[in-house]
């Protein structure tokens, strides 16, 4: 508990003790009258403080409002009848113990979205002059070397120039399992350096590191609000300044038709304290406050479990998720791609590698990684000209003056050469060189070992169409949707093809379902954003899966994406129990107050109880890691 609730606590206390204590003074009048306002006052000030405010800026329709009118007018009853107070303080004192609770219940829910925030660097460590300086993150230079000592935070993104350590990593991706780091690894702000001492170049300022990224992103979660708790907030502008006429109408109306139309006597007493009750029962805090902190929980429990969900309208759409559609490298594969063979070469095995990884070094995609690998040699760039790319086909280039070409069928075929087709799974990159024909190279890829059981979860998820593209071809499309029991694939899509079979998608699934999108968030940016729902895989470090994407995945394991449905229909399950719940209760105990049936005592349940209830059910949305 934080000192404020701390204090409330105490408040709380002193009052109900007061308030039986004085239940067993025998005192009557103004004497009365004083001491029971004594707990009243200590329990209720700063409610009737906040009720002033919300009238001096004519903004009076709020609980604080609801609740100084309905215990004003039951001590005014109180004074002018038998002298029991006890209701008044009552009323404000149960009402208290609920914001006590949702204090608790906001704080708990910050403090697993905290320990998010922990990941802020508050310096980073710069070498002048053999000694160490901290500086302000804000203030490092692209290229700067900055040094991490052993728990240390990384402060910002770059390349490990020297030393061997272990990152931790489970403020950003919810694992505890740590990650190595050596020389030439890429290293993101946000983990915990472990065990050496790491030397690293920084690649981008402060303010375009992945770990601010992250904090602004969660931090302005909350701005973007769900169609739920857009209907609450207005809802609850509506029906607070009607709640107030009909009380003022229940306490007026009833004695003067008993006056002038029955003449009875007006019995003004029992129609304002049923007036007092009935504005009790109307206040709006369990759907007011426990609608948008039962999705502050579910975002906060995601973030803790490695899930960042960019606000609580993308959990509501990802609770309707029925269509998944899914990018396979990255995604569903590891998209580690090594060579395996090299057929049909006219030339050294050795020579055709050296080719292909010198027409293919302007690229950073994982294939042209994989040939630059294979071939083991230092790239010399200079030996390259003329490189063009071909999308969707692969790219031509002169290596030392000799025309060379790398890629797929269509790339020999555009260029009318001859090939020799392959029987291999696996990626196959044809090679043509002066304008012939010189073999293939077969490179492959390792499908992740959850891919398979991520696919089934999904399915018993209620996920009715799991779709896979690629731009790969078909016959290795088809082997790992078979592998994995995809039910629809497209291969040898270009990047456009993507986002053209995606709306067709959209098209053909039922109106009320959404499509989410599952890509690895750096060529996949159209597609993501088109989809109804975006989702990055394997998002460490990549700046387009954190713009582009609705849901960030801050690890590659596709085993999340269910663990992320799974969350948010659990936290909109809670979100709808407590809407049919505090309206349900509310509306029976309203006609009850209305007709004198029910009391000021059932009017404190009906507001603060199922305030209290729905908070305590708002909070489960917080446990997610056995989900």
């Amino acid at each position: 508990m934080n000192k404020k609730q701390k204090k409330m606590l105490i408040r709380i206390i002193v009052a109900a003790v007061l308030m039986i204590g004085l239940s067993f003074v025998p005192v009557g009048g103004y004497i009365r009258f004083v001491l029971y306002l004594i707990p009243y006052l200590v329990i209720g000030y700063d409610i009737l403080i906040k009720a002033a405010k919300g009238i001096k800026n004519r903004q009076p329709f709020d609980e604080s409002f609801l609740m100084a009118i309905a215990t004003i007018g039951a001590i005014i009853i109180g004074i002018t009848g038998d002298g029991d107070y006890t209701e008044a303080i009552g009323v404000m004192l149960f009402y208290q113990i609920g914001e006590w609770f949702q204090s608790y219940a906001v704080g708990k829910s910050r403090r697993n979205i905290s320990e998010l925030m922990d990941i802020r660097p508050d310096y980073a460590n710069v070498e002048k002059d053999g000694e160490l300086i901290q500086l302000d993150p804000d203030e490092v230079e692209i290229g700067t070397v900055i040094v991490v000592q052993p728990g240390e935070k990384v402060p910002i993104d770059g390349i490990v120039e020297e030393g061997v350590s272990s990152l931790n990593t489970s403020a950003l991706t919810g694992e505890s399992i740590p990650r190595e780091a050596i020389k030439g690894d890429e290293i993101i702000s946000g983990c915990i350096n472990m065990t050496g001492v790491l030397k690293i170049r920084t690649t981008k300022e402060f303010g375009e590191s992945t770990v601010s990224k992250i904090l602004d992103l969660v931090e302005n979660a909350s701005s973007r609000k769900s169609k739920s708790e857009q209907f609450i907030t207005k809802f609850a502008r509506v029906y607070t300044p009607f709640v107030v006429c009909c009380a003022v109408l229940l306490a007026i109306l009833p004695p003067l038709v008993r006056m002038f139309g029955m003449g009875l006597s007006a019995d003004w007493v029992i129609w304002i304290y049923r007036a007092l009750t009935f504005l009790v029962i109307s206040c709006p805090c369990a759907l007011v406050i426990s609608i948008p902190l039962s999705f502050f929980a579910g975002i906060g429990g995601a973030s803790n479990a490695g899930v960042l969900i960019k606000g609580s309208n993308y959990l509501e759409n990802l609770s309707q998720t029925k269509y998944l559609v899914f990018d396979k490298t990255g995604t569903l594969t590891e998209g580690v791609f090594e060579v395996n063979a090299v057929h049909h070469n006219k030339m050294e095995e050795e020579k055709l590698l050296e080719f292909a990884a010198l027409a293919e070094s302007s690229s950073s995609h994982p294939i042209s990684k994989s040939l630059q690998k294979a071939y083991g040699k230092v790239i010399d760039r200079s030996r390259v000209t003329d490189i063009e790319e071909i999308s969707g086909n692969g790219v031509t280039a002169k290596v030392d003056g000799i025309p060379v070409a790398a890629g797929n069928a269509k790339l020999m075929k555009k260029l009318g050469i001859e090939y020799i087709d392959c029987h291999h799974t696996g990626t196959i990159i044809h090679m043509a060189v002066q304008g012939e024909y010189a073999g293939h190279i077969v490179i492959s890829d390792i499908i992740k070992p959850n891919s398979k059981e991520a696919i089934k979860q999904l399915k018993e998820a209620g996920i009715e169409k799991t779709v896979m593209l690629t731009g790969d071809m078909k016959r290795v499309a088809l082997q790992v949707a078979s592998t994995l029991g995809i039910d629809e694939v497209h291969s040898e899509l270009l990047p456009g093809d993507k986002v053209s079979k995606v709306e067709e998608l959209l098209e053909r699934k039922p109106e009320r379902a959404k499509l989410a999108f599952v890509g690895d968030g750096i060529n996949d940016a159209p597609v993501l954003s088109r989809a109804d729902i975006g989702i990055a895989m394997g998002a460490m470090g990549s700046d387009a899966a954190i713009e582009a994407a609705d849901v960030v995945l801050m690890d590659d394991d596709p085993l999340k994406i269910a663990k992320a449905i799974k969350i948010s229909r659990k936290c909109i399950r809670i979100v709808y129990q407590n809407i049919w719940f505090a309206i349900g209760i509310k509306a029976i105990c309203l006609v009850l107050g209305a007709v004198g049936i029910a009391n000021m005592w059932l009017a404190i349940f009906a507001d603060v109880g199922v305030m209290v209830i729905a908070i305590l059910n708002a909070i489960r949305a917080l446990f997610v890691k056995r989900l």
